[in-house]
């Protein structure tokens, strides 16, 4: 699975790329929601994971842009938040996130919901695979 991450900590990034790669994933890193776009329309990705707070464009903006692009509409958004999780469900936009999960992460959550994510776009591929 093609995986971009978003988020403006480079530690951050750091640590969630490890954690990706070591599940057998490939991941590609963006610091805000403009640098996202761009990588998005360049690249092939099966989930973006992405973090609320950051500069020039947050993560809401960027899902917003993302699931009204039909290129993007149908590849799940892993939010992730400092706010905590109640606060983003009181978001108008939370039925745009398919998984929401509080910083700072905790890896074998963030890796459940990773095998989740994984699971899923398996299946569709061998649906497609045996249509």
């Amino acid at each position: 699975m093609n995986i971009l991450v978003v988020d403006d900590n480079k530690s951050v990034q750091e640590k969630l790329a490890s954690l990706i790669i070591s599940q057998g994933h490939n991941v590609d890193l963006a610091v805000n929601g403009l640098d996202a776009l761009g990588k998005a329309q360049k690249g092939n990705y099966q989930l973006f994971v992405i973090d609320h707070l950051m500069p020039l464009m947050n993560g809401v903006q960027l899902t917003k842009n993302l699931k009204s692009n039909q290129l993007f509409s149908a590849i799940p958004v892993f939010f992730m938040t400092t706010q905590g999780s109640h606060t983003v469900k009181e978001l108008a936009e939370y039925n745009l996130f398919d998984k929401v999960i509080d910083k700072p992460i905790d890896e074998e959550r963030f890796l459940t919901i990773l095998s989740e994510f994984s699971d899923i776009n398996f299946e569709s591929n061998t649906l497609i695979a045996n249509s």
